[in-house]
């Protein structure tokens, strides 16, 4: 695997080697062994799967808060997603920046988030699966989001006019947010 941070430190561009022939291809997606020899520590406890039926399906800003913060490691396996990371943690000197990668089926990049981030997606394709790891368990009682729209943010999504639930829709800004990532 290739590791390549981006302009924030600690997330980073996975890229799978990948086996192909005329049968098919191979990758390992994931291999603790490996994300170790780099540095990279984590220790995954959940897998999820997320289908978007519609391009332009807007997934997000998401994080859990405190103790129950979440790293994650996602990728697209069906279709093209837009995936964003924002920083969120108050004390870094990345605070409110946020990166965004293309992941797909076709590159098949994967991108590292670790705790202290919200986490978002655009879908860029209709069809679109879309899986992550998390290193803790979904705690309904530590969810949090900011609105996808967020000035303070200003997340280029590339889209005008997504299509969102109620709970993205209507989540607050950051400003109106306590993200639990203060001393972070």
């Amino acid at each position: 695997m290739k590791f390549t941070e981006t302009e924030i430190p600690d997330v980073y561009v996975v890229q799978p080697q990948v086996f192909g022939d005329h049968r098919g291809f191979f990758m390992e997606s994931w291999s603790r062994q490996v994300f170790e020899e780099v540095g990279l520590l984590y220790d995954f406890v959940q897998d999820n799967h997320s289908s978007s039926a519609t391009k332009g399906t807007l997934r997000g800003i998401h994080f859990q808060r405190g103790d129950k913060a979440q790293a994650k490691l996602v990728r697209c396996v069906r279709g093209a997603v837009l995936d964003v990371a924002v920083d969120l943690r108050s004390s870094s000197p990345t605070y409110k920046r946020w990166v965004a990668v293309e992941l797909s089926a076709e590159n098949k990049r994967q991108l590292l988030i670790p705790r202290g981030f919200g986490h978002g997606f655009v879908t860029l394709t209709d069809e679109v699966e879309f899986l992550y790891k998390a290193d803790n368990p979904y705690a309904p009682e530590a969810d949090g989001g900011i609105r996808w729209n967020d000035p303070e943010l200003a997340v280029d999504w590339g889209v005008e006019t997504p299509l969102l639930s109620e709970k993205d829709r209507t989540a607050p800004f950051l400003k109106d947010t306590i993200t639990g990532f203060e001393e972070w």
